[in-house]
């Protein structure tokens, strides 16, 4: 089941919808069959000279210990979605209680991978997106592909900020003067366009061009 597109504004488009990885679920699948194994040994040599619901007991644990660890990891798995839009950046996962979180384009400072030689050989990753405001740092684990993901929320990154600029999304070579991008953000923040904290994000992303 893709993103609910239902939860996205009406300007706004779908650029990314992924899952994490199956790699994630590379220690819960091992889980399930270390529980399923001990489960069979405990149950064939099970000492006849203790009493029956024990042995019950001991069943009903494995059961416990299943759902606690390898299928609340895999329902995390099925209901996880990286979500990059025309907007945003969005993280949602649950089915039951759910859990959600999206940090706006303009925010964004920086972002990163890492990979593992095992990770790259399989083509997963972990993604940090540093953003300005209450969410600081956000780590993501197991993301697919993450330097083509870096790659998408850089590129709609800079769509957006040419669209806040209020310039054509292909244009080519007007006002690329970081100085005189500048001025044209601070015009926008002085006629309430955008926000001193979306000026002060878009500023530093400007100066470092110099």
């Amino acid at each position: 089941m893709g993103f609910p597109t239902r939860l996205l504004a009406d300007h706004e488009q779908l650029v990314l919808d992924i899952r994490p990885h199956w790699i994630a679920l590379v220690a819960p699948a091992v889980a399930t069959v270390l529980i399923i194994v001990a489960e069979i040994l405990i149950a064939a040599n099970f000492p006849p000279s203790l009493p029956g619901w024990l042995l019950w007991v001991v069943i009903l644990g494995g059961v416990v210990l299943f759902v606690a660890f390898p299928f609340r990891a895999f329902l995390t798995w099925v209901t996880s979605h990286f979500v990059v839009t025309s907007d945003r950046v969005i993280h949602r996962s649950g089915w039951l209680s759910k859990q959600s979180m999206e940090i706006a384009l303009e925010r964004i400072n920086d972002v990163r991978f890492r990979q593992t030689v095992l990770e790259r050989v399989v083509g997963a990753g972990d993604l940090r997106i540093e953003s300005a405001g209450e969410y600081g740092q956000n780590h993501f684990r197991d993301i697919r592909d993450p330097e083509r993901v870096q790659k998408v929320v850089y590129e709609m990154a800079e769509e957006n900020e040419r669209r806040m600029r209020g310039a054509p999304a292909a244009a080519s070579g007007e006002g690329d003067d970081p100085l005189d991008q500048l001025e044209q953000l601070a015009a926008l923040k002085e006629q309430g366009h955008i926000t001193p904290e979306e000026f002060e994000v878009q500023k530093r992303r400007l100066l470092g061009r110099l």
